[in-house]
């Protein structure tokens, strides 16, 4: 077995593993072996030593060791991310960081509706957090039982609740971060009205760990909801989703607290392959939408507004079908459906994943021009499409065609990703919505983004981060 503690000095070793003492230093392959892969296997790397501190003046301390013999240093929270962006080369050179013991909840101050926690709470832990004190917090993900809150500050996280609370940059009122000098920036504010000067803590926000460490911070809560309506509705078209989006919207406004797209290949794929899912519709269509309407006024006054949207629609011939949840059972239901989505893609074979926006408006043309341009590149490719339709981001995945060689079509990668990428583009849209740059998509953000933003964003890191050990390779 090759001796990877070779390729860092053993007494450097032994002083990083002193500052956290032993117990918190993992230096045995077999411990460290779940730090070095992300969830999908795309990434694998190699390091000597995972580090988990139990303070912030642990890992102060660690980021002046760091600079002082010029270490690099991955950080990483929950290991749920994407894009590569928390996984170490494979040097053998870089030391992780693992933020999963700084997981206090600090505070929740219900008068300023303000949470206060550190990076590695759990986000289903800090939801229910919320819960137990009669608030809201609403960022919702699919993985919100593994992933911690630092990996979503660092990454910008996204989820279903986008749409009516913003992602996880609105959310956050202030932060707590560790330079990579080991100086502490404290940031942590509850302010929802503060212009003192540069908005510093979006700098760190969606950096993916390559300026400093979020070690804490400050975030919003919601009053919660007293009344919750979910509904699933059949459409024969995007362009019919979207003019039930423009009516939910004029009818419930800021009550619209969801609204997911779903097309027929990914409803299909989940009805055959997720255990235990029962078909939301009694017949087919070619499109789906979930949809959530929220009241802080009453249970009623929910059902009114989703019964109003939805007859409307059905009135106007907008949707097909239709059925609101009959319990906060079957609610939950609906919305575990939605969360299958990914998962039951896999068993039909390689899969080429994108993360994309549009401006809203520009969804059905984005539909049509990438189903045209996924097919120039592999006859018979399987378009998968869903997502969170009410923001603009579509979560565009291509199966292989049936029959078809794994293997083969993921060695279409690059070529299908600049067809699908060139329409999006085209639409002044975003390659990555909410699952962040990291290693999948960092030298094609170099090689299209405007040249000046670039530059600008290698400044910025030049500034923060001179020695170049955080996270090094990752964004830019």
């Amino acid at each position: 077995m090759n001796d990877i503690s070779r390729d860092i000095d053993p007494a450097l070793i032994d002083r990083f593993a002193a500052i956290v003492g032993d117990r918190y230093a993992l230096r045995d392959q077999q411990d460290i072996g779940p730090y070095l892969m992300e969830r999908r296997g795309l990434w694998h790397g190699r390091t000597a030593l995972v580090l988990r501190p139990g303070s912030v003046d642990e890992v102060s301390r660690i980021m002046q060791l760091a600079t002082e013999t010029g270490t690099p240093v991955v950080p990483q929270s929950g290991n749920t991310g994407l894009v590569g962006a928390q996984v170490p080369d494979t040097s053998g050179r870089q030391i992780v960081l693992s933020l999963s013991r700084l997981n206090r909840i600090r505070e929740i101050d219900v008068l300023s509706n303000t949470v206060t926690v550190e990076a590695g709470v759990i986000l289903q832990t800090l939801q229910e957090a919320a819960d137990a004190a009669d608030r809201l917090f609403p960022l919702s993900l699919a993985a919100q039982g593994s992933c911690r809150i630092g990996g979503n500050l660092s990454s910008n996280a996204g989820g279903t609740g986008v749409l009516a609370y913003g992602n996880a940059r609105e959310l956050c009122l202030g932060v707590e971060v560790v330079l990579p000098t080991g100086e502490v920036f404290d940031d942590l504010r509850k302010l929802k009205k503060d212009n003192t000067g540069y908005d510093l803590k979006n700098l760190f926000i969606g950096a993916e760990g390559t300026l400093g460490v979020i070690t804490a911070a400050v975030l919003k809560l919601f009053p919660k909801p007293k009344g919750r309506e979910v509904a699933f509705a059949g459409l024969s078209s995007p362009e019919a989703a979207l003019s039930l989006f423009s009516l939910a919207m004029d009818r419930a406004g800021a009550a619209l607290t969801a609204f997911e797209l779903i097309g027929q290949r990914p409803y299909d794929f989940t009805l055959l392959h997720a255990p235990g899912v029962v078909r939301p519709l009694s017949g087919d269509w070619p499109w789906y939408v979930l949809m959530q309407i929220s009241s802080g006024r009453s249970a009623e006054d929910a059902r009114a507004l989703i019964e109003e949207v939805l007859s409307a629609g059905l009135e106007q011939e907008i949707v097909g079908d239709a059925v609101i949840a009959a319990s906060i059972a079957q609610g939950d239901a609906f919305w575990n459906f939605r969360e299958l989505l990914p998962e039951a893609q896999k068993p039909e074979g390689a899969s080429i994943k994108h993360d994309i926006s549009v401006p809203v408006a520009a969804i059905s043309q984005f539909i049509e021009e990438a189903a045209g341009a996924v097919q120039s590149v592999s006859p018979g490719a399987r378009e998968v499409c869903f997502g969170h339709m009410g923001d603009g981001n579509l979560h565009y995945n291509i199966s292989r065609p049936i029959g078809g060689d794994d293997e083969a079509f993921l060695g279409l990668y690059h070529a299908m990703n600049k067809a699908v990428h060139d329409v999006v583009r085209s639409l002044h849209g975003s390659i990555s919505a909410e699952h962040g740059i990291g290693q999948l998509k960092r030298d094609e953000l170099i090689a299209t983004a405007p040249p000046m933003a670039i530059e600008l964003m290698r400044r910025v890191k030049t500034a923060f981060d001179p020695a170049g050990i955080m996270n090094p390779g990752k964004v830019i």
